[in-house]
């Protein structure tokens, strides 16, 4: 039996998986060629709806999807812009969504993140990404393990669930770092490594700024949604977002977190300068007496005092240290006031 090698992870066309859903059954797996006859009668079928994931890294996917699919032009316009925000919009009567994800190997780096394109309607749910993403990957294992989706908006709704499940991963995760940094900070044991709490805060910042959904297409698409949509599907798309809002707000409160932490190890390393600069002032200020006497007797002058004296070096010695002492007392005094 010959091997068929796919492209890219993809198909000949650039298909991932497809699923077609009947009366919120099971997703049964198909092909793309399957796919095409679905999609070009899908006016018989009007129980069902159809899930096709494509791989945007293979060229064929948009020649396939222009030819068979006859997506809202938005569609496409999104795949080619750089704004990248998560956001859900109401177009044509058809919900158009961009989704940024992490990848599977993530591991708290920006380049970690990705995005994924979807176009939702009654009877179709077309998604696109460039990279593996994790939530959608979980979408389509749980639809591979028998997962009964009701509708193409409820498949839309487990995938903002999916995805709200693994940034509460992050979050945790991230919790656990910053756990461990701040118990060695208290304990004395940590050595500063600010640079590394900045790289998380930069990683948590980037997460927000791509992953918070645009507050005012979603409020409109909330407040009005097409009238394909059930009340049920309204409702669990409403509390999805609720529960994303409420995995951004603990992303927010982490990044104070960490700022407050960075403060702290700034403070104590200007705590730590300046005892460096006080030790260093002491020093100049003990070594100021036997610097001047020294260089008044260096001077190749007459009249140098003591100079034939037997005990003159003892005597000079003596002084030397009397002013060493005075010096002394007055800053370490100055210190204890302090």
């Amino acid at each position: 039996m010959q091997t068929v090698t796919l492209p890219y992870g993809s198909d000949q066309s650039g298909l991932v998986c497809g699923y077609l859903f009947s009366d919120g059954g099971c997703g049964q797996a198909i092909e793309s060629e399957q796919a095409e006859a679905w999609l070009a009668e899908r006016e018989q079928h009007s129980g069902q709806f159809i899930w096709l994931h494509f791989n945007l890294a293979n060229t064929a996917s948009e020649k396939w999807l222009g030819k068979h699919t006859g997506l809202a032009q938005e569609f496409y316009q999104n795949l080619h812009e750089e704004q990248r925000s998560t956001r859900i919009e109401l177009v044509d009567d058809v919900l158009i969504a961009v989704i940024n994800d992490v990848l599977h190997d993530f591991s708290f780096d920006p380049a970690d993140i990705s995005t994924l394109w979807l176009h939702v309607d009654k009877q179709t749910v077309i998604s696109a990404r460039l990279k593996p993403l994790k939530a959608v990957d979980r979408l389509r294992n749980a639809v591979k393990s028998g997962d009964a989706i009701r509708s193409s908006v409820e498949l839309l709704t487990h995938l903002l669930r999916d995805q709200a499940d693994i940034l509460s991963k992050i979050v945790r995760d991230a919790i656990q770092r910053i756990d461990g940094i701040e118990d060695k900070l208290l304990a004395g044991t940590q050595n500063n490594k600010r640079a590394n709490l900045g790289e998380l805060r930069r990683v948590l910042v980037r997460l927000q700024r791509l992953l918070a959904p645009e507050p005012a297409a979603l409020f409109r698409l909330l407040q009005r949604p097409p009238g394909w949509i059930a009340e049920l599907d309204s409702q669990e798309l409403r509390h999805a977002t609720e529960e994303f809002s409420v995995v951004l707000h603990d992303m927010a409160t982490l990044q104070e977190r960490i700022k407050l932490l960075q403060e702290e190890m700034a403070a104590r390393v200007n705590e730590s300068n300046n005892r460096s600069l006080f030790v260093l002032t002491i020093v100049t200020v003990l070594a100021l007496p036997i610097n001047i006497i020294a260089g008044l007797l260096g001077m190749n002058v007459g009249g140098i005092p003591l100079g034939q004296d037997p005990q003159g070096f003892w005597i000079i010695a003596g002084i030397v240290a009397t002013f060493t002492a005075v010096a002394g007392w007055l800053a370490f005094r100055k210190r204890g006031d302090d």
